[in-house]
C-alpha cells in the first residue's frame, strides 16, 4: 500500500501596520502644533476582480510639535494598532491610508471612537459599495471601507478638503508576491501642500507584512 502525504493549502494574510511619522513643518503654525489623526483600511479583490471583504483601523487624535517623530509601533497609547485581511488567490489587495488635521477634536474623537468598535474586524462582501468603474481615491476607498463595516460614516463629508494632509495607497497582486516570495512591504510615503500661508511636511512610514496561513479543512 502506498501512502501519498499531501501538503495542506496555505493563504496569504496582509497585515498593514503604520511605524513612524515625522513632523517636518506644521500645518498650523500659529499654535505651533497639529492635532493629526490617521484612518486605514485594506480591501480584498478576487481573481475576477470583484469585492470580496474589507477591514479598517484608525489612530489618534494626537498632538504633534515641529520636529517631532512619532514611533507608531511602540507600545502604549499613541501606538497605531495593525490591521489584516486574506489575499484571495489570484486576486489583490488594496491597502489605503490618509493623514488629517484635526479641526474639531470632539467630532474627530466621536469618529474614531466608532472606528475603533470595527478595529480588525472583516466585513464583506463589499461589491454594492465599491464597484465604480472610476479610479477611486485612498480617501475613498476608507470611506468606502468604514460604510460596508456599517458604521455609516462618509468620511468624506466630514472633513474639509483642506483637512486632508495626504493619501496613500499600494496595490497587492497574490500572484506576484508568491512569484516573489516576499514577505514585507515598505511604504515610505511624503505629504506636503500648502494651506493659506502654512506649507506642511509629514513623512510616515508603514509596512504591509505577508504571512502565509493554512487553511484548515473544513469539517462536515
Amino acid at each position: 500500500m502506498l501512502l501519498v502525504g499531501c501538503a495542506r493549502p496555505t493563504s496569504l494574510v496582509a497585515e498593514l501596520a503604520p511605524r513612524s511619522l515625522k513632523a517636518v513643518n506644521l500645518e498650523e503654525t500659529l499654535s505651533r502644533r497639529d492635532e493629526l489623526m490617521m484612518a486605514y483600511s485594506m480591501t480584498s479583490y478576487d481573481a475576477k476582480n470583484k469585492p470580496v471583504s474589507v477591514v479598517n483601523g484608525g489612530w489618534g487624535v494626537v498632538t504633534v510639535q515641529k520636529g517631532q517623530q512619532l514611533d507608531l509601533s511602540a507600545a502604549g497609547p499613541d501606538k497605531a494598532l495593525p490591521i489584516s485581511l486574506e489575499l484571495p488567490k489570484n486576486g489583490r489587495i488594496v491597502a489605503s491610508l490618509v493623514l488629517i488635521e484635526v479641526d474639531d477634536y470632539n467630532r474627530a474623537k466621536q469618529m474614531l471612537d466608532r472606528v475603533r468598535q470595527v478595529h480588525n474586524i472583516v466585513a464583506g462582501p463589499a461589491a454594492f459599495l465599491i464597484t465604480a468603474a472610476e479610479v477611486l481615491t485612498p480617501l475613498k476607498y476608507v470611506a468606502a471601507g468604514l460604510a460596508a463595516s456599517g458604521i455609516g460614516l462618509k468620511l468624506v463629508d466630514q472633513f474639509d478638503d483642506d483637512d486632508l494632509l495626504g493619501q496613500s495607497s499600494v496595490d497587492l497582486y497574490e500572484a506576484e508576491l508568491r512569484k516573489k516570495k516576499q514577505q514585507l512591504v515598505h511604504v515610505p510615503t511624503v505629504f506636503t501642500g500648502q494651506n493659506l500661508r502654512d506649507a506642511f511636511d509629514y513623512r510616515l512610514d508603514y509596512d504591509i507584512t505577508l504571512k502565509s496561513v493554512k487553511i484548515r479543512p473544513v469539517r462536515q
